[in-house]
């Protein structure tokens, strides 16, 4: 192969006889190198933004989340909560009540959901770290408080520092009350918003967060839960861990990890991200065209060439051998020039935030659009670029070379 690797070698970067050959070579490596770029560029913005996402729903979601098969609750008494909490890798398991409710504060009012939960959530979710505005504190001795979405405290117009002023709650009685008496319907009781937090507009316009005993009190429970949630220590084996609880509680419990529990979302990212792929990807295909031609041209101009290397004694599979290693040298520096142009733009936004998401002081949640390279990607983008290649060098390279040795000897005789 060095022979081939030589010639075609020569032919890529040494001057032809017409410039216009080295331009279409020239625009046939660009091509490729923006295509490249591109593809590198916008999947591993496409990661950045499924990081962000996902580490804005692992504030806000529990690594598993455990819901009864059929009814709606669950006797926390009779559940195995024990056996649970012994398993390695269990970081917490916080009891949760939630239940559609409407809100009432001033004059203003609002149909959203309390999410009552245990002692512990605060600690091993960290959701007090999304605290906008005021303090995210549920309970002090005996008193109950809330924190409310950002959403929900637009709409309602609620200030923490106005302690003057509760936040009223309304909550469907269970059984058979009647509901053209609002006062027998409606279980209701009042306490103070103590913060405001603001995780994702999903969660900031839904959610009101209470303390167990209050979310009980309103629904008649005594240690009913509707679903419960268990945080995972960092390094731990997620997928594991739900095996084991799985085996533990058998077929009457959903247990449903991040994806699980999301799963209409991260379907749509994903597919959202494969759909650009293939979009770009046949871009790239248009712009091989130029290697067809490229290589088309070069077949022809080396006639001449072709002819001289047959009169001494080289056989076809050596002259197409040449011309197809001068078609992947063009895809290979193609490919390697727009990977590293694409590295090389990526590391400056992920290190210096260089492309802006608007104003940075603004409401976004991150300031700069976000970027997360894969050493995977790098390699699917490679061997695709270069599949490409590989497939636009063959009708040039096959069928020209084959007729211009096959006129020449005929022209011979």
């Amino acid at each position: 192969m060095r022979l081939p690797f030589f010639i075609a070698k020569r032919y890529l970067i040494s001057k032809k006889s017409h410039n216009l050959i080295n331009v279409i070579s020239l625009i046939s490596v660009i091509g490729l190198s923006v295509g490249t770029l591109a593809l590198i560029v916008v999947l591993s913005v496409f990661n950045g933004f499924e990081d962000v996402i996902k580490s804005l729903y692992t504030t806000f979601n529990a690594d598993l989340q455990i819901s009864p098969v059929s009814g709606k609750t669950i006797h926390y008494n009779d559940f195995p909560h024990a056996k649970i909490e012994k398993i390695d890798g269990i970081k917490g398991i916080t009891q949760v009540v939630e239940e559609d409710a409407l809100f009432k504060y001033r004059d203003k009012q609002h149909i959203a959901r309390i999410k009552g939960v245990s002692d512990g959530f605060i600690e091993n979710s960290r959701i007090d770290t999304m605290t906008v505005n005021g303090t995210f504190i549920l309970q002090e001795g005996t008193s109950n408080f809330a924190v409310v979405g950002a959403g929900i405290a637009w709409y309602l117009d609620i200030y923490p520092q106005n302690v003057a002023t509760l936040l009223s709650v309304y909550v469907p009685r269970r059984g058979n009350a009647s509901s053209f008496n609002f006062e027998s319907a409606f279980n209701s009781d009042a306490l103070h918003p103590t913060g405001v937090f603001s995780v994702q507009q999903e969660f900031d316009e839904k959610y009101v967060f209470v303390p167990l005993r209050f979310a009980r009190k309103m629904m008649n429970y005594t240690d009913e839960v509707t679903n419960i949630e268990i945080r995972i220590q960092q390094n731990a084996d997620v997928d594991k861990i739900q095996n084991q609880i799985k085996s533990i509680l058998g077929d009457t419990y959903h247990v449903k990890n991040r994806f699980q529990q999301n799963e209409a979302l991260f379907k749509l990212l994903s597919s959202e991200k494969t759909a650009i792929f293939f979009i770009l990807l046949f871009i790239l295909i248009l712009s091989s065209f130029n290697m067809i031609g490229s290589l088309s041209i070069l077949i022809v101009e080396k006639n001449k060439d072709i002819q001289i290397l047959s009169g001494m004694g080289a056989n076809i599979k050596l002259i197409k051998s040449i011309f197809f290693t001068e078609g992947m040298l063009i895809s290979l520096v193609g490919s390697m020039a727009g990977l590293f142009l694409g590295f090389l733009i990526l590391f400056l936004q992920q290190h210096y935030g260089i492309l802006q998401l608007g104003n940075a002081e603004g409401d976004f949640v991150i300031s700069a659009y976000p970027v997360k390279m894969h050493l995977m990607d790098f390699i699917y983008v490679f061997l695709t670029v270069i599949s490409i290649g590989f497939l636009a060098t063959i009708y040039p390279v096959v069928y020209l070379t084959k007729r211009l040795i096959n006129s020449g000897k005929n022209s011979s005789y």
